[in-house]
């Protein structure tokens, strides 16, 4: 899917903010690397804020791109943060990485739906009703808006084209695993942290929207994905347990899929929200640095 930039407004209100858009350009930690944050717009089809944060200097860099997770619920999208995993975040660019943090279209104001007034925000990422669920599609609208960011960017000489990670949190790691599907030339590996959809139906821990559903479509996704990828869940995930997701893994890679599955020891209250933590740093990264070891 070819996604050219919108030439309009949106563009130049887009090129204000790339010449505006430093926040910062420091180190921390007493990590040497300096790196330096920034909000953009992005041009696309169905335009984006997100967050992004680089090596100081002129690139091409890299790139990381960072998928959130899904809240179905309008009001619960309109206070979603615009920044989900900084500190996750930075610790990619430390290592070189230019990383994108896009917030999907849906959040923030552009959440709120007014029906009586026909007014509608627009939010791609539904799997419609338990019953029949679409996790397949679901997963590939957010991967091709990882495609559109990937193409402008390299169009824009700020990446470098084939050196691309691609990792997800939740509906956005779902995102990923359907990335892989694709088998993208740019796209070198692939994260998830807790991935899949459908956790906690009604607010209830460990109640999903149609596993064994979930769990074919992992199986689809396995039969064309050749993507390396590594794949962390966390033993008190009450979205995703370590049943439903040693099940995900192992029909995946039976399938042809090529994933690494990690579970890791309970953190916090909710393990879910594993990768948001600074804390977890510590405990991710040298799995994470391995795997990215073994793909160079």
């Amino acid at each position: 899917m070819m996604v050219r930039p919108v030439r309009s407004a949106l563009g130049y209100f887009a090129a204000v903010l790339f010449a505006c858009a430093p926040l910062a350009a420091t180190a921390r930690d007493g990590d040497d690397a300096r790196i330096q944050e920034e909000v953009w717009a992005l041009p696309l089809a169905l335009p984006m804020f997100a967050y992004l944060v680089r090596p100081v200097g002129d690139g091409p860099f890299p790139l990381v791109i960072m998928n959130h997770g899904v809240s179905l619920n309008p009001k619960d999208r309109s206070f979603f943060p615009l920044v989900e995993f900084r500190a996750a975040a930075q610790w990619f660019a430390r290592r070189g990485y230019l990383v994108v943090a896009p917030v999907g279209t849906g959040y923030g104001a552009a959440a709120i739906d007014i029906p009586e007034r026909a007014v509608y925000g627009p939010f791609f990422s539904k799997i419609g009703k338990c019953s029949n669920p679409n996790f397949r599609d679901a997963g590939l609208a957010v991967a091709h808006v990882d495609l559109a960011i990937i193409e402008y960017l390299a169009a824009e000489k700020r990446i470098v084209p084939k050196d691309v990670i691609v990792v997800g949190q939740s509906a956005g790691g779902w995102a990923s695993i359907a990335l892989s599907s694709l088998n993208l030339p740019q796209v070198k590996a692939i994260i998830t942290f807790a991935a899949g959809r459908g956790g906690r139906v009604d607010g209830k821990p460990n109640n999903n929207c149609a596993p064994d559903r979930l769990v074919e479509t992992t199986a689809d996704f396995g039969r064309t994905s050749r993507v390396p990828m590594l794949r962390i869940y966390i033993e008190n995930d009450t979205f995703f347990g370590p049943d439903l997701s040693k099940r995900m893994h192992a029909v995946f890679t039976t399938a042809g899929g090529r994933a690494e599955y990690h579970l890791m020891p309970p953190f916090g209250d909710e393990g879910h929200f594993f990768i948001g933590s600074k804390d977890a740093i510590s405990l991710w990264s040298p799995l994470v640095t391995k795997f990215l070891d073994a793909q160079k």
